[in-house]
């Protein structure tokens, strides 16, 4: 395998100001597919050439009609010879759309398997690629580390020598692509907190290959999900008590981008609003059907987050638009006897509806 690879688009991040493929998007990925099966003769013989800019040509329009947010790279495959890697990178409004166009791809053969993310490379520290005109090697990015406490994240400080001579962007850039090859897009999204690019090496640092080791030790502590409390104020001031899945994070269900907001009002109260008595078995109740029948969609829906303020209880969940949990949340509130409840369904494939409450 070389120790450089020729990636098929210089772009990191996608255009959020871009509009989706004519037809939306599930018209447009199956469109894309049609697309590949016709020309692929033609990009395998291009891949055997070496010849990138033929791919350019081909692929750069192919996935755009997608969304022209959504960026692309064939890459060597963990399986098969090459893998096509059509990504958000990092834009979270486009993830659920790059992971619905994997999950539609055709069945990985010895040539060619795809993925939604870029994957993390076994020869990371081998690899050279150029940036500004210099040479960025992997094997002399030094990081800085920090886990700030009660933070299910590493903060990363990145150091390299060719830093010095590039502007910001250039070198924040290639802090992306790097821990992408260390570590995988995804994985990135998960345990990576703060990244800054640096032109002085951090007086603590570490060499770039020990970051997969620090991020397992880490992602050992959270590997069960449980739920946490928290205590606040409305913004009028009001006392809040939120419950809260933990970790909760987007990345680890892509495909649940429809937002259901149950807003559940109750009528027994304490003096700051909060519920108590046959309100709060009441709650408890409702939320205790909610999960049975979320549960029958298995990883189709997620009760993610609620929270009780000034007289009402706002339930989160999240879905797959193709699953019926909008249904289910509609059909149970129709049996609620404590005011007007209603249901809110929308489109939020970043969660910024509980931005709060995200790990």
């Amino acid at each position: 395998m070389p120790s450089v690879w020729k990636y098929s688009t210089m772009r990191l991040f996608g255009r959020k100001d871009a509009d989706e493929g004519a037809g939306g998007p599930a018209e447009a990925i199956a469109g894309f597919w049609a697309w590949w099966q016709e020309t692929r003769p033609r990009l395998d013989s291009l891949v055997a050439a070496g010849e990138a800019g033929g791919l350019e040509e081909w692929l750069a329009p192919a996935v755009a009609a997608i969304h022209p947010g959504l960026v692309w790279e064939v890459a060597p495959g963990k399986e098969a010879a090459h893998a096509l890697v059509v990504t958000a990178a990092g834009d979270a409004e486009l993830r659920s759309l790059a992971h619905r166009w994997a999950k539609a791809a055709p069945p990985s053969n010895l040539l060619w398997e795809f993925h939604p993310s870029r994957q993390a490379h076994a020869q990371a520290m081998e690899l050279t690629f150029d940036v500004g005109g210099f040479g960025f090697a992997l094997d002399k990015l030094k990081l800085g580390l920090r886990v700030p406490r009660d933070q299910a994240r590493v903060d990363v400080s990145a150091y390299h020598p060719i830093f010095g001579e590039l502007d910001e962007e250039s070198r924040t850039e290639a802090t992306l692509l790097a821990l992408d090859w260390l570590l995988g897009e995804d994985d990135v999204a998960r345990w990576v907190g703060e990244i800054t690019a640096v032109t002085f090496e951090p007086i603590d640092s570490v060499a770039a290959v020990h970051l997969p080791a620090v991020v397992a030790d880490l992602a050992a502590g959270y590997s069960e999900e449980e739920w946490v409390l928290m205590e606040g104020q409305t913004g009028g001031g009001a006392p809040l008590v939120a419950t809260a899945r933990h970790p909760l994070r987007p990345v680890d269900h892509p495909l649940l981008d429809q937002h259901i907001m149950i807003t559940l009002p109750y009528t027994h109260r304490d003096e700051s609003g909060l519920p108590v008595g046959d309100s709060l078995a009441a709650l408890r109740d409702f939320e205790e059907r909610l999960a049975a029948r979320l549960l029958k969609l298995r990883d189709d829906a997620l009760l993610a987050a609620h929270l009780s303020a000034e007289g009402h209880r706002i339930i989160h969940v999240y879905a797959d638009p193709a699953s019926e949990a909008a249904v289910h949340a509609k059909e149970l509130i129709v049996g609620w006897e404590e005011g007007e409840p209603r249901v809110d369904v929308s489109a939020d494939p970043a969660w910024t509806a509980i931005a709060p409450f995200l790990t």
